[in-house]
């Protein structure tokens, strides 16, 4: 089995989401025994965001890291584990809603494909980028 990031860089669909933990400088630690629970956009979750804030955020490395680390969960937590749950804290620190009653939704973003494990975890593809706040 692949860690998180070779599996992501794998799918093809997650090119954006690999260019920006390379500019965050995330990878080792993506790659590193963990487990973390990753809420992963796909590209066509960055091509929703604003034009320019992709760019703006690759020159701005403190603020892409948070926003990053805020879609990770330490531990590896399936849909299942999250459903019990209803809110977990990120890596940045911050509390994300989860919701399970009505498909699987994780703050304002609609899982696409949950329990992709890894080595290191396990990833949920969602379909839009979460913010902070």
């Amino acid at each position: 089995m692949a860690d998180i990031v070779d599996i992501a860089v794998g799918a093809g669909s997650f090119n954006t989401l690999v260019q920006a933990v390379q500019a965050a400088g995330l990878v080792e630690t993506l790659k590193s025994p963990g487990p973390f629970t990753v809420f992963a956009p796909n590209d066509e979750a960055f091509a929703k965001l604003p034009p320019g804030t992709i760019q703006t955020l690759v020159q701005n490395t403190p603020q892409l890291a948070r926003i990053l680390t805020y879609h990770v969960v330490p531990g590896k937590l399936m849909q299942a584990d999250l459903a019990k749950l209803g809110d977990v804290t990120s890596v940045e620190g911050s509390t994300i809603k989860v919701d399970c009653t009505d498909g699987f939704e994780v703050k304002n973003a609609t899982v696409l494909a949950a329990d992709i494990e890894a080595d290191n975890g396990v990833i949920h593809v969602i379909d839009k980028v979460i913010l902070m706040g």
